[in-house]
């Protein structure tokens, strides 16, 4: 356990002055610590879809992450890089017990998830990973050749294993909605620790923020920029040229990604921004040395449109789909390796 040097009330961090990291961390309901904020490692999709990982692609942002301060890396085994994660904090100045790793389990992983997590930890090459999440209530085949269908709670069994023996400190959930963690609750032993979901200024989840603060479940935004960064014109404002946007950020004195970052950790929300850009990425950290004013939060808050970036429809037909279902959903993008 950390030792708490500073409690910041207002935000529920506590600074550490063990890890050398610029970021506060969250305390987890089940004692662990998890930085305020992480390193994304999915690189996403291209017209052939999801984007295959080139030599060092991930491996050297992982090490620039950590160097710059980061204490917190997210991948998943099914991101095809969690052997360069291992790398790159290999090769960084950092030590292992210092470094909150994050994987997650496979769609096409869910009929044994020890079996899983082992393959991961020996790609990652470690002996545990700090957090394991269910990557998705939806189960494929281990062939990714269509559906399975694996009940949930069955998975997080196999979860709650992986803790007791070690391989994961934590575990938690990303992608289930309000009445399957509702669900998931009623028949755990083991209480997930951490909910990862999109969350940005276009998709607030205030609901889904009140659930997990009501249950004690700390929440970890993916796609924590939304569509600041969009040039299709379609989902709706802000831009990374909005006048309001840069606005504020001349008044902290900061750039307009920071603001929506620091947006996020202000609601105690841990966003983990990709990039593979070696000054994005020390940018991205640099948020702890100003706190954004109430009426600006409330000024931010109002960008929300509940406009999801995320929206995998291709797999609605799943009985464990957790999101709005579309009524032309793109069945020609059934990319099973999706976030």
């Amino acid at each position: 356990m950390f030792p708490v040097v500073l409690i910041l009330l207002n935000l529920n961090y506590i600074i550490c002055d063990t890890d050398g990291g610029k970021a506060p961390r969250i305390p987890l309901n089940d004692g662990s610590f998890m930085p305020a904020i992480g390193l994304g490692t999915f690189l996403g999709f291209d017209e052939n879809g999801q984007k295959e990982v080139r030599e060092e692609e991930v491996e050297k942002p992982v090490t620039w992450a950590l160097n710059a301060g980061y204490r917190m890396i997210d991948t998943a085994s099914a991101y095809h890089n969690e052997e360069q994660v291992g790398r790159g904090i290999l090769k960084s100045n950092v030590p292992r017990e210092e470094v909150f790793i994050v994987t997650k389990l496979g769609l096409n992983e869910q009929r044994d998830v020890v079996q899983s997590l082992r393959g991961s930890l020996k790609r990652l090459n470690t002996s545990y990973v700090d957090l394991y999440l269910i990557h998705n209530p939806v189960a494929l085949k281990p062939d990714d050749s269509g559906f399975d269908i694996i009940d949930y709670l069955d998975t997080w069994k196999g979860m709650e294993e992986a803790k007791r023996l070690g391989l994961a400190k934590s575990i938690g959930i990303s992608n289930f909605n309000i009445s399957q963690m509702e669900r998931l609750l009623s028949n755990c032993e083991t209480r997930p620790a951490v909910l990862q979901v999109e969350v940005n200024l276009n998709l607030a989840q205030n609901k889904l923020q009140e659930f997990t603060k009501k249950e004690n479940i700390a929440l970890m935004a993916y796609t924590p920029f939304g569509s600041l960064f969009d040039k299709t014109g379609v989902p709706p404002p802000p831009r990374i040229d909005d006048a309001t946007m840069v606005e504020l950020a001349n008044k902290y004195k900061k750039k307009v990604p920071q603001i929506a970052l620091r947006y996020l950790v202000q609601r105690g929300i841990s966003p983990i921004p990709k990039s593979v850009r070696k000054e994005k990425i020390e940018e991205n950290i640099d948020i702890f040395d100003f706190e954004l004013a109430e009426s600006d939060m409330i000024t931010l808050s109002q960008f929300n449109k509940n406009y999801r970036v995320v929206w995998p429809s291709f797999w609605q037909e799943h009985p464990y789909y957790p999101f709005e279902r579309k009524e032309n959903p793109d069945n020609n993008l059934f990319k099973p390796k999706s976030k």
